[in-house]
């Protein structure tokens, strides 16, 4: 498996001080080839690490499989650098007999950057996927202090993030026992969602009732339709949502929180699920 950190010289400058050299911490940075039954998907720039759990979700976010199940084997390819030694930069995906191929028209045209997962669809229409499930009809119920607790025990669990603070991260907890359920780590916020999808995939979990995802950046629009297309009917950012988000969190009826961060937050959606004596309003903004 490839490297989840790698180690650089640096010249650190403070005002006031000489220059001082050190040897730094980075996250990795590598592209990842997803092929399904030989043929190449798409290629994402993601951290090396659970590379099948990345592939699982990405294509549960495209309607591709929606269980475990789907898949048959994932075996990495032979991609080799210049010593000879395997990359493990590209991973096929054999689906199950019962599964249709993906569509050819999902295949990106250019590589995803670890900033956009959606970036190079062909088409307008292939950026909104239908779920399977159906996140509206979660009863789920939380207290906000649980809610806003969320944040911490995230950033408790980005044991890379403390090395390099160059890492995204997502985690999926249990809505009624407040469990932790899962956390992954990656240069693109996109593939730790995939990532934690595609674990909660693999182990026949999904739809993902009565679940949090909580996210450490922004709550944008991609992360909203996996969240979708997962069955998870809330999702919690410590930053701010894009109004596509919105939209489509109060289109697939999940509750949308943003500016998670210490006593208070922002609910953009169904703030039904989310119960306090002093619950804040849903947002209206106009400009």
């Amino acid at each position: 498996m490839g490297r989840i950190t790698a180690r650089r010289k640096v010249t650190r400058v403070r005002r006031g001080t000489e220059p001082s050299t050190r040897a730094d911490v980075l996250a990795v940075e590598e592209p990842l080839e997803i092929r399904v039954n030989g043929t190449r998907l798409a290629v994402t720039m993601r951290t090396p690490g659970n590379d099948v759990e990345l592939a699982t979700g990405f294509l549960v976010s495209e309607g591709v499989i929606t269980r475990g199940d789907d898949i048959d084997v994932a075996r990495y390819c032979n991609g080799v650098d210049k010593a000879g030694a395997n990359t493990y930069n590209v991973l096929d995906v054999a689906l199950a007999a019962h599964v249709a191929p993906p569509n050819p028209e999902l295949a990106r045209n250019f590589t995803t950057t670890s900033a956009c997962g959606v970036c190079g669809k062909s088409s307008i229409d292939t950026v909104v996927t239908r779920s399977a499930f159906d996140p509206a009809a979660d009863d789920l119920s939380i207290d906000a202090d649980a809610i806003l607790a969320l944040p911490d025990r995230l950033r408790d669990g980005q044991a890379v993030f403390a090395k390099t603070g160059g890492l995204h991260a997502a985690a999926l907890f249990d809505g009624d026992s407040g469990d932790l359920s899962v956390i992954r780590e990656d240069v693109g916020r996109h593939n730790a969602v995939d990532k934690v999808i595609g674990w909660a995939a693999l182990a026949n979990q999904l739809p993902l009732r009565h679940s949090i995802l909580q996210v450490s950046g922004r709550a944008s629009f991609e992360l909203v339709q996996k969240a979708a297309m997962a069955g998870i009917p809330m999702l919690a950012a410590v930053s701010a949502p894009s109004s596509l988000a919105a939209d489509l969190a109060d289109e697939r009826g999940i509750t949308l929180v943003g500016f998670s961060r210490g006593d208070s937050m922002v609910i953009y959606t169904h703030p039904e699920r989310i119960t306090q004596s002093c619950v804040p309003e849903a947002a209206n903004r106009t400009s």
